[in-house]
């Protein structure tokens, strides 16, 4: 159940290409960025997220699957929710 608007679900192709290669579903990364799990984020960042769903600022998440990391980031508008590599930032 996600606790805010998600807009548009995108990804770039570096994340897809990952996703696949590890086998891992974007769907999953998207549901737990919705619930706003922590992830690998520190708690100064996790507590930001808990806020800006009360604010309206961005949501921003980070995964780690077998040694890649994903962000998933929901822009302050809620027009567009991204997975992306942090190279492709």
């Amino acid at each position: 159940m996600s606790k805010f608007s998600l807009g548009r679900v995108v990804a770039t192709p570096g994340s897809l290409s990952e996703l696949e290669r590890l086998c891992v579903n974007p769907v999953v990364l998207i549901g737990r960025h919705a619930a706003l799990e922590r992830g690998s984020l520190d708690p100064e960042d996790h507590e930001r997220n808990q806020q800006a769903v009360v604010d309206g600022s961005r949501v921003f998440s980070s995964f780690v699957y077998s040694g890649v990391k994903f962000w998933v980031i929901t822009e302050w508008d809620r027009s567009v929710t991204t997975i992306l590599l942090p190279e492709e930032y």
